[in-house]
């Protein structure tokens, strides 16, 4: 990791003797996802918890196995709970417990099928998904014959592109992009020509600054339409729904967290993020590229007057 600057560190080191006297000194371990601000954001955390004198661990891990590695204790904390990719696995784990909610942030996610505003003007009845459908010959590439592309995300993110395009009898193939950069180098490619596209997309990030565009409007969410084929339009076949359009973005912790660091774990109450701050995170580095740990510097150099009352509140 880059060093901080000294400035960062004075303004950190302020704090840590009122904080860290407490905390354990083994290891808060902070995973590392496949996008940006997830990586960004864990790097903030995990500088202030370092600031504040305690020891920090990143660990690259699954984005759905994470919440049973939380569980266990074999990882500390996850700062973006995302209710349409993660609500299941999370839930699943507060179940079984061992896992607890930390604390939901200000900003609101969508995560869905979207399209450029290109895209729009080739096929004009969109953000209408049955438009969408009559258009799929539009979106047809090599790989895909007749039918149209739909560029999912990454597979461990479990979007459920195919169980969608199933139950709503679409003409789409579904294929899963590698990681977020390949969904933005597609996109930038596709844009070059102006050739319409239709991938996976989410807020907060800073792709909806550099493409302006819209999600589609599938059937709305209703609690359950993942998993109960009774809800929804097609009576035999469950995930025949949009996901949740206003969903929430939570941070959750090992339950031990409190006992061993109960500063750091006070320090965690108080974290709260905005689209606007959790977009600017993902522009250091989708955009401006910069490092994660370089981004979380960058960051907390700017935003003083946001994370320091986190500190000194605890």
């Amino acid at each position: 990791m880059k060093k901080l600057t000294t400035a960062l560190v004075t303004s950190l080191v302020a704090f840590a003797p009122a904080v860290a006297a407490a905390d354990s000194e083994d290891p808060i371990v902070i995973p590392i996802h496949n996008w940006s601000s997830q990586i960004v954001m864990s790097n903030i955390v995990g500088q202030i918890f370092e600031g504040m004198g305690l020891n920090v661990e990143y660990v690259t891990t699954d984005s759905q196995a994470v919440y049973e590695s939380i569980r266990l204790g074999d990882v500390t904390l996850e700062m973006e709970v995302w209710e349409g990719a993660f609500g299941a696995s999370f839930d699943a784990a507060m179940e079984a417990g061992g896992i607890v909610e930390v604390t939901t942030h200000d900003a609101i996610t969508r995560e869905d099928w979207w399209y450029p505003e290109w895209t729009a003007d080739a096929c004009p009845g969109l953000p209408d998904w049955e438009a969408l459908n009559e258009c799929a010959a539009l979106f047809a590439t090599a790989e895909t014959g007749a039918q149209g592309r739909y560029l999912d995300g990454p597979v461990d993110w479990l979007k459920h592109g195919q169980e969608r395009v199933e139950s709503l009898g679409m003409d789409f193939v579904v294929v899963n992009a590698g990681s977020a950069a390949a969904l933005w180098a597609e996109l930038a490619a596709a844009e070059a020509d102006r050739t319409p596209i239709v991938l996976f997309n989410w807020t907060p990030n800073f792709a909806e600054a550099v493409w302006p565009g819209a999600f589609v409007e599938f059937p709305e969410w209703e609690d359950g339409c993942d998993s109960d084929p009774s809800l929804g339009p097609n009576p035999d076949m469950a995930y025949d729904c949009g996901n949740p359009a206003d969903g929430y973005l939570k941070i959750a912790a090992w339950e031990g967290m409190q006992e061993n660091w109960p500063d750091a774990y006070a320090v965690l109450e108080q974290v709260n993020f905005s689209n606007a701050q959790i977009a600017e995170m993902a522009r250091l580095v989708d955009i401006e590229e910069y490092e994660p740990d370089e981004a979380a510097e960058i960051w907390l150099e700017a935003n003083t007057e946001v994370w320091q009352p986190w500190v000194g509140g605890s």
